[in-house]
């Protein structure tokens, strides 16, 4: 058994199970139909001999018989003694014995000469000495005969039953399991590393096995997420890393060879530092964001002051340029769900933003629409042309690469997408050239329970 598929094991148990099923249920009728072929023949003796001593009567000393009276009626002979046990009326089955007792309605066997008799007696008075007896007899139903019947039934039906179950179970198995081993190739396809973008794609069903389908296309759409979130990482990181490591080892090479002074040294190693720093900040970015696509850094919600919070992130900037006016019009007690590192990044990403490519006026605003926040960050910068607005988005893309200066590398307002996402909510851009740009993020007040 052990070397059996599922299917074939179901399909074999299915039938096992037919077949003693199958077994039981005739062994069942051929029990019940010798009980049943008997009660038969005492319902009709008792039924004939009955209607027939109603049609009895006596008439000036003789008995008179009505015209609905049978001496033989469905198997059953009646015949009429009188009180001494002397026959009056009616003929005797040829092979029934004489001199039989009576027994007043108790129906009872009695052995024949050809085969066995069921008797029915009944007493029917016609004053306090003088009666007559009416005895209803019919031959007992060959029960042998039924067995063998049920037998030659059996013998044709049972290995059909056996058959149609067995075809119809492995059927079944076959149906059921064909989403198993749908899931079985895709499995074995992405687990080879050829598509990671398999899916088993079932219908969807409450059943088990559609549950099941569903469960592994999630598992698979993670896994793919994962392996692509590594893959950009790698990418990015290679890609933008490259440029800092370049500046660090020509800054060394330059000061190994033309560095005289404890001045030139140290230029050197400012830049150095600069460049290191670049370094960690991009990838502590990139970090940040890997997690935020794999959902291995969720968002922990807690119910907090959203106005008090914007108005401690704007009063703290000491990195803006002299020529920069930052300016809020944030409406008081905006509480909401919101995970207060998070939203903190984005609202300084936005910042970053507006100072880095703005005009050097920025305004914030903050104000509660229904049942959502609303957080707008607006400049007075040259504003971004419509078609670099979806661009934007995009990792390491840069509107104005000449002005986004050493500490740009264009991850600021894609983080800023992903944590919208995670708060359920949106950011937006409105910006047209010569007018400048503003960021709007939405996002429920109260987080569904």
């Amino acid at each position: 058994m052990k070397h059996f598929s599922v299917k074939q094991k179901l399909t074999l148990w299915i039938t096992l199970l037919m077949l003693v099923l199958t077994a039981l249920v005739l062994t069942f009728m051929v029990a019940v139909s010798s009980s049943v072929v008997t009660e038969n023949a005492f319902e009709q003796l008792s039924t004939a001999v009955q209607d027939n001593v109603g049609g009895i009567s006596r008439e000036n000393g003789s008995l008179v018989f009505d015209a609905d009276f049978a001496f033989t009626k469905n198997g059953v002979y009646t015949v009429v003694y009188n009180n001494a046990g002397a026959l009056l009326a009616g003929q005797l089955p040829l092979s029934f014995p004489e001199g039989v007792g009576f027994e007043n309605g108790t129906t009872r066997p009695v052995e024949g000469t050809d085969g066995d008799f069921y008797v029915l007696d009944l007493r029917l008075p016609f004053g306090w000495e003088d009666a007559v007896w009416v005895r209803g007899i019919t031959a007992a139903p060959d029960v042998a005969d039924v067995l063998d019947d049920l037998t030659g039934i059996a013998l044709l039906l049972l290995p059909l039953l056996v058959v149609v179950s067995g075809v119809g179970a492995y059927l079944l198995a076959r149906s059921t399991f064909r989403p198993i081993d749908r899931i079985i190739r895709a499995a074995e396809t992405i687990g080879e590393g050829r598509d990671l973008s398999r899916r088993i794609g079932l219908p969807p069903g409450r059943d088990e096995i559609s549950r099941l389908g569903q469960a592994f296309d999630g598992m698979f759409g993670r896994l793919e997420a994962s392996f692509e979130a590594e893959k950009q990482f790698t990418s990015d990181a290679s890609h933008e890393l490259r440029t800092p490591t370049a500046v660090i080892l020509a800054q060394c090479e330059d000061a190994r060879r033309h560095a005289e002074t404890p001045a030139q040294y140290a230029q050197a190693i400012d830049v150095i530092e600069r460049q290191a720093r670049r370094m960690s900040d991009l990838i502590a970015k990139l970090l940040q964001m890997t997690r935020l696509d794999q959902g291995t850094q969720r968002a922990s919600f807690e119910r907090a002051d959203l106005s008090g919070l914007a108005e401690v992130i704007c009063a703290e900037q000491p990195g803006l340029p002299p020529e920069a006016v930052l300016e809020t019009d944030i409406q008081p007690d905006v509480e909401a769900d919101f995970d207060v590192t998070l939203v903190s990044r984005l609202l300084q990403n936005l910042l970053n933003n507006a100072v880095r490519y703005g005009g050097g006026h920025i305004l914030v605003t903050l104000r509660r629409d229904g049942a959502d926040a609303v957080l707008s960050v607006r400049d007075d910068g040259p504003g971004i042309p419509p078609e670099q607005q979806d661009k934007i988005w995009q990792r390491f893309y840069q509107a104005d690469a000449s002005r986004s200066g050493e500490n740009g590398a264009g991850l600021g307002l894609p983080m800023v997408r992903q944590i919208a996402a995670l708060h359920g909510g949106t950011v937006t851009l409105a910006s047209a050239p010569g007018r400048g740009s503003c960021f709007t993020f939405r996002f429920p007040a109260e987080r569904p329970s």
